[in-house]
């Protein structure tokens, strides 16, 4: 089977995508210098004799390439996250998401590895108010964090242009699930939400509530990385696509599943009131994407639309929260 390389191995996408492809009988080496992955993500991978961890960062350019040698593929999920993280300091999340990304494609390059596919994101869309998004309509960057994902898909056109080096981006639309850390400054709304119920605690939704996710479970995420990685269709390569459902989401629906969901464990759910505090700077209203492109060229189909996800996430946090 051929060797995978995934960067940010350890965080919460990253380590989906280990558990995957060694169930799959594949080699996987992870790179993660675990400034926000952990090792409980993967330390169950450690006696695997497919498995290897490389501790380094994408920033150092010798890590990078220790982390391609003999690679066939990388599937380039290091990055620094966040809005407003990326608000709150525009530089690291720069040096990390812009110059980590190149430094790895020079890794790759030079390596002779076949195939790139890397994490991108739906805020490249900033503000275009057109709904579905389709990959090739896109508007002003919205944020630092935006700036840095745009960058990267024109670095990867730059490199399979210039240097034939195959990359595919996958625009991540709202990704949850399973090891999604509801801890920290800057967790993601469904994890945090989670735990806030869990602890009988009041989540806070930015805003009315009215603005729209087009929410993406895990496993969605994962059949995209492997259909762009074992595509041999040449038009659905040195591309990007949205990753997503086609299905969008208020906030206030969010929370009405939650609930839902969680009083199947914890009946006293039912009585937290929900807060409501002022709109996050940089936060786009309105997100739905089009999949017909993955649908026609890569043959993706979601496994999971939202209540389904969320009906699972939730088991799991439950199960691993408590």
């Amino acid at each position: 089977m051929s060797k995978i390389l995934i960067t940010g191995g350890a965080g919460f996408i990253g380590s989906n995508l280990v558990e995957h492809f060694l169930g799959k009988g594949y080699q996987v080496v992870v790179l993660d210098n675990f400034a926000t992955g952990h090792r409980h993500n993967i330390e169950q991978h450690y006696n695997n004799p497919d498995f290897t961890l490389i501790e380094g960062d994408i920033r150092n350019n010798a890590d990078c390439q220790k982390a391609v040698a003999g690679v066939d593929y990388v599937l380039h999920q290091a990055a620094l996250g966040s809005v407003p993280r990326s608000i709150k300091d525009p530089q690291t999340s720069n040096e990390v998401n812009v110059t980590g990304f190149l430094n790895m494609l020079v890794a790759a390059r030079d390596a002779g590895v076949k195939r790139f596919i890397y994490a991108a994101s739906s805020s490249t869309y900033g503000d275009s108010a057109s709904l579905p998004k389709v990959e090739d309509v896109i508007g002003k960057p919205l944020s630092p964090y935006a700036i840095t994902k745009y960058v990267n898909e024109l670095y990867a056109d730059i490199f399979s242009k210039t240097y034939g080096l195959e990359t595919i981006g996958l625009r991540y639309f709202n990704v949850f699930g399973r090891r999604q850390d509801p801890n920290g400054a800057y967790a993601a709304v469904i994890p945090l939400f989670v735990k806030k119920f869990m602890s009988h605690e009041s989540p806070v939704i930015n805003g009315a509530g009215d603005y729209s996710r087009d929410f993406t479970y895990v496993d969605n995420v994962i059949q995209m990385n492997e259909r762009a990685m074992t595509t041999d269709n040449p038009e659905a390569i040195n591309t990007v696509y949205n990753t997503a459902v086609g299905d969008r989401t208020t906030l206030n629906q969010l929370v009405e599943y939650l609930k839902e969901f969680l009083i199947e464990y914890d009946a006293e759910i039912e009585k937290v009131e929900i807060v409501h505090g002022p709109n996050r700077q940089g936060d786009i209203p309105h997100s739905l994407a089009s999949i017909d492109k993955a649908k026609q060229l890569l043959g993706y189909e979601p496994s999971h639309v939202i209540r389904e996800g969320l009906k699972e996430a939730v088991r799991w946090y439950w199960e691993n929260l408590k």
